[in-house]
């Protein structure tokens, strides 16, 4: 996979606005457009949840990230576990359907971001 046809992806996503439960360029969430980004980039078939892709991926340490890597938050005070999900690009930054600014880039260690980080996980592709 090329890193240009990544960035060609995420640049037209960019700004989409974000709607829990949503799907398509009108609105979309954190996990759809990360099983969207998936599918188009690495066909690979991803769950349609952020907890179900917790899941599906397999554990590793933020030391070990590696672009298309997924990072795991818990964003929402009534609820527990996984409630968020993005895609490791490099250089610290990940992309996500952010319910404050839609598909955006944004740095993992913004202090938000660290206090709400659960952990890293890896997808076969």
């Amino acid at each position: 996979m090329s890193p240009k046809k990544l960035f060609e992806f995420i640049d037209d996503w960019y700004g989409t606005r974000y709607c829990m439960g949503g799907t398509t360029k009108r609105c979309i969430d954190c996990s759809a457009f990360v099983q969207s980004l998936f599918s188009a980039i690495y066909d690979v078939t991803l769950p349609r949840t952020s907890k179900t892709q917790y899941t599906a991926s397999s554990r590793i340490s933020t030391t070990e990230l590696k672009e298309g890597d997924l990072l795991f938050f818990h964003t929402r005070r009534n609820r527990r576990g996984v409630t968020h999900v993005g895609i490791y690009l490099q250089n610290n930054k990940f992309v996500h359907a952010s319910s404050s600014g839609g598909v955006k880039i944004s740095d993992m260690y913004d202090p938000y971001y660290v206090q709400h980080l659960i952990g890293a996980g890896r997808v076969s592709k």
